[in-house]
């Protein structure tokens, strides 16, 4: 299963603050002259434009040493160089972010072998002299130093898109073009990215400060990912860093990018709810209009603690790695990507195992994809509700990668259960190593009061591929209904999961399958970025016999810009050029009504749900095929002309006993 969400080549997987300048009717920057300019590289050597006085052409990268675009495109900046620096064409690096110091500018050139001049821009007045807002923002001098092409690198990447590859490579083209004398076809793109982190003259009587109300709210809402080592690009704990970032944060803040939430509020409360609140916003606002104070120091309020380099609240009583040796990811890997890799571990587990709290962490966040951790418990071992067996344990992906369950419930791990790690790997253009793991926490079996499991609500037509979603389809529905639980229960959390075509998803909880019931969460805007596991504030009671109901929609036309293909239809697949409609969920159960699987009723289960298609969780005569009818028949116990999963079961086991006589 190619999983819940695409960041942009891992490295995205953060809390990504990214933007788009403003179109303009007419770049201005064109045909600009830009003046001789002298900065010291990291290394304190002085370094002038005036020294490339005899190259046909410049490239000047604005370029920043934690923007998650500007990682990625510092590799494919020297790629670039090494193509055309022996056909007169030089290249500079400027970082104009006031929070980029010289050893992390030092780093930023090594890691990505950059070999032409990096430079810091103290005062951000070469960014200033230029015109240059954000990071990465690329301009192009010809040997008059007029800029002849102002904006991006290629269009492989944008605000809540990616493409596996470029469709447009823009700065190469430019060259190309200006090599042979021709006119630059496409002068002006707009370059994506973060805003320069400019210095600033703060508002000394700024009544929003960072040490006051700022560095609170950020700390509710934004630190748990954005500190150091953790799944954000860049870390938000220290005034000088956000400062850095001000104009950034206050853009992603305002177009709802920023915390990454996406439920409706008119549906649900969610314990994990991210949401910024009217009067928060204002606050960030109003903290950078006017400069972007620090405040009185005194008053910060204390750091919180983490458990270092997991986000559970206590250390995992168990770390398991996905081998004993890492794996290796290529550097390019073509269209259809590395391969998914799956490992089976064994933990050793000689009696049962409840689990109240897990976490899967990448051991290289820059090529992770996502991750899952499946239990493959021995057969007969599983508990099944709603026909799903309780082997999903963890993920890292998108928005989510752990998982602490309420006070007295947890999922059950038999003993002799291995663990199953499924990893979808995203290459940078460097070959890496990566080597992920999954810490557990246990509790004790006294202290167990409900049993958690996942379930899902899948269209079985979609997942057998009797129809597809259709091409040029901006708003294509997909629906699917769970079978009625055999127990009454609580739903815990939500975690829909769609491709790069999914646009919205629902959540009912029905009386019957065919009516509508209540919704219980609406996801009106599906980011495949950040798929989220919603917690709901307060169990949801689901009572025996109730449904869950999902329904999705797809945007599978050219206005959505992540989609790779809008002239096809679309199959259920595990790759991202293909679809999904999974509704997870997680329910809890009393322990005492959590009985292992019978096999033959897990059988029965996936016949009837194959055949089963009005969804009321039994076959009716007309559902069934002429061929199959007379082992209807034999299974219609009662002869009321409906077979129900436990027919079918008994059945199955009295015909299986047979042949084993």
């Amino acid at each position: 299963m190619r999983c819940f969400y695409y960041l942009i080549t891992g490295m995205l997987a953060g809390c990504l603050f990214i933007a788009t300048a403003s179109a303009e009717p007419k770049d201005t920057l064109l045909n600009k002259q830009v003046k001789n300019f002298t900065l010291q590289d990291f290394r304190g050597k002085s370094v002038q434009l005036d020294d490339q006085r005899e190259q046909k052409l410049v490239v000047i990268a604005f370029l920043g040493t934690e923007c998650p675009l500007a990682k990625l495109y510092g590799g494919r900046l020297q790629k670039l160089a090494d193509e055309f620096t022996s056909q007169g064409v030089a290249f500079y690096a400027i970082m104009s972010n006031q929070q980029d110091s010289l050893t992390e500018i030092a780093a930023y050139a090594r890691k990505h072998e950059i070999n032409f001049p990096v430079l810091k821009d103290a005062g951000n007045h070469i960014a200033d002299q230029i015109g240059a807002k954000r990071t990465p923002e690329i301009f192009v001098l010809n040997q008059d130093r007029k800029i002849c092409y102002h904006g991006r690198v290629d269009d492989q990447y944008g605000v809540g898109y990616l493409r596996d590859e470029p469709q447009r490579e823009d700065l190469k083209i430019a060259l190309t073009e200006l090599l042979a004398d021709k006119t630059v076809s496409q002068p002006s793109t707009k370059p994506v990215g973060c805003f320069i982190g400019r210095i600033r003259e703060p508002d000394p009587d700024s009544k929003v400060t960072y040490s006051n109300q700022i560095s609170r709210l950020f700390q509710k809402h934004c630190v748990e990912c954005h500190r150091e080592g953790e799944i954000a690009p860049f870390a938000l704990n220290e005034y000088e860093e956000v400062a850095g970032w001000a104009e950034t944060i206050a853009e992603v803040v305002r177009d709802q990018r920023m915390p990454p939430w996406h439920a409706d509020p008119k549906h649900g409360k969610f314990a994990n709810d991210r949401s910024l609140g009217k009067a928060e916003k204002e606050l960030i606002y109003t903290w950078v209009e006017n400069g972007a104070p620090q405040g009185d120091p005194q008053d910060l309020p204390k750091q919180q603690s983490y458990v270092t380099g997991w986000k559970l609240p206590q250390k995992p009583d168990a770390v398991f790695y996905m081998d004993d040796k890492p794996f290796n990811v290529p550097a390019q890997a073509g269209k259809r990507g590395v391969k998914y890799q799956y490992f089976t571990v064994d933990p050793g587990f000689t009696e049962d195992k409840w689990l109240k709290g897990a976490e899967a962490l990448p051991g290289n966040r820059a090529v992770v994809h996502h991750i899952l951790v499946f239990a493959r418990p021995p057969q007969g071992k599983r508990v099944r509700v709603f026909g799903e067996g309780d082997q999903f344990l963890v993920g890292y992906v998108p928005g989510s990668r752990e998982v602490m369950l309420p006070e007295g419930m947890a999922k059950k791990v038999p003993a002799g259960s291995k663990l199953v790690f499924q990893l979808h790997y995203t290459p940078i253009g460097v070959e890496q190593q990566d080597r992920s793991k999954v810490g557990l926490v246990f509790t004790d079996e006294s202290k167990v009061t409900h049993q958690v499991v996942t379930a899902q609500v899948i269209n079985e037509d979609f997942v057998r591929r009797r129809f597809s979603i259709d091409a040029n389809n901006d708003n294509f529905k997909i629906e699917a209904t769970s079978p009625p639980s055999d127990r009454d229960g609580v739903i815990l959390s939500f975690m829909p999961h769609m491709h790069l075509r999914g646009k919205a998803f629902r959540y009912e909880l029905r009386k019957t399958p065919d009516q509508p019931g209540e919704t219980l969460i609406n996801v009106p805007a599906f980011d495949f970025n950040w798929q989220t596991a919603y917690s709901v504030e307060k169990p949801i009671p689901i009572k025996n016999g109730e449904y869950i109901h999902c329904v999705a929609h797809y945007n599978n036309s050219d206005s959505n810009l992540s989609n790779p293909d809008p002239n096809k239809d679309v199959s259920w697949g595990d790759q991202t050029w293909n679809e999904m409609m999974i509704g997870y969920f997680n329910v809890a159960i009393p322990k005492e009504t959590a009985e292992a699987e019978n096999q033959f009723k897990t059988i029965a289960f996936k016949l009837v749900r194959r055949r089963d298609k009005n969804s009321n969780g039994k076959l009716e005569r007309d559902e069934v095929p002429l061929r199959e009818l007379p082992l209807f028949f034999q299974a219609d116990q009662d002869k009321d002309s409906i077979v129900t999963v436990d027919e079918l079961a008994a059945m199955i086991e009295k015909t299986r006993g047979k042949k084993t006589e």
